[in-house]
């Protein structure tokens, strides 16, 4: 694949096995395998989703970054301008990428609103995250815009928040995530993958989805989780026989 060097890295596809996976996994079996890869810094704890049932969120970085407002700096006059980063933000950011917002975990004023969501889904973005929050809650909900945040933030964007980067590293509830690093959220909250271990992680994660559903077969018919959960190399034996009989359903005779 060819890119060009000045395309921001978060606008590179996945590949498509890749995101297949990811959207098959849930944010705590990608935390697991990242752990032992050594991180224990990726969960953007403290995020919810605006409702638990919008869908699973798979999308390199795109990053904006706040600091706080300024009375003499920030006004709606200066935040109407075409050169404000946070409107920028809206129109640049690449299709499938997923909008991290950076407040600081700041959330007397809204990191977005509604206009600023039903544009992002029409611009075919995959969704947006904060340690903010947002306002006009109900309407970026029935946008479809799958959506990240601390809490309900409705003053206006000025009273409290001014843009300051786009694209660049920021730390969003205290996870450090640069452009083109992979975001995953489900029902539960957010993750982040860094995205030199993405393919790596989606597979590992989704084998570690697939032997989940063994185990819960045996443990719901009584087995005990030892020897079982977390695996260990006899039951990943059990699991691959198990898997190279095409995932029967437990006989009578293996529910104990």
């Amino acid at each position: 694949m060819t890119v060009s060097p000045s395309a921001s890295p978060s606008s590179l596809p996945l590949a498509p096995e890749t995101r297949t996976r990811l959207l098959r996994v849930g944010s705590a079996n990608i935390a697991n395998v990242l752990l032992r890869h050594g991180f224990r810094n990726v969960y953007l704890t403290g995020l919810a989703p605006l409702r638990p049932e919008q869908g699973q969120l798979v999308g390199r970085a795109y990053t904006l970054r706040f600091m706080p407002a300024r009375e003499d700096v920030d006004s709606m006059d200066n935040y109407a301008r075409d050169d404000n980063k946070h409107r920028c933000a809206i129109e640049e950011c690449p299709p499938g990428a997923v909008l991290v917002i950076d407040t600081g975990g700041n959330t007397r004023a809204a990191a977005m609103g509604d206009m600023m969501a039903l544009r992002l889904k029409r611009r075919g973005v995959a969704g947006v995250v904060t340690d903010g929050g947002y306002r006009d809650a109900p309407a970026i909900i029935a946008t479809g815009l799958p959506c990240y945040q601390k809490q309900a933030a409705p003053p206006a964007t000025p009273i409290a928040l001014h843009p300051v980067e786009l694209d660049g590293p920021v730390g969003c509830a205290g996870v450090a995530i640069y452009p083109g690093d992979v975001i995953v959220g489900d029902a539960e909250g957010v993750v982040l993958i860094p995205a030199a271990l993405v393919d790596e992680v989606a597979e590992r994660a989704l084998d570690a989805v697939e032997y989940e559903a063994f185990a819960a077969l045996h443990i719901a018919r009584g087995r005990s989780i030892f020897g079982l959960f977390p695996a260990t190399p006899a039951s990943r034996a059990e699991y691959d026989q198990w898997v190279a009989a095409g995932r029967p359903a437990l006989s009578q005779e293996n529910r104990s």
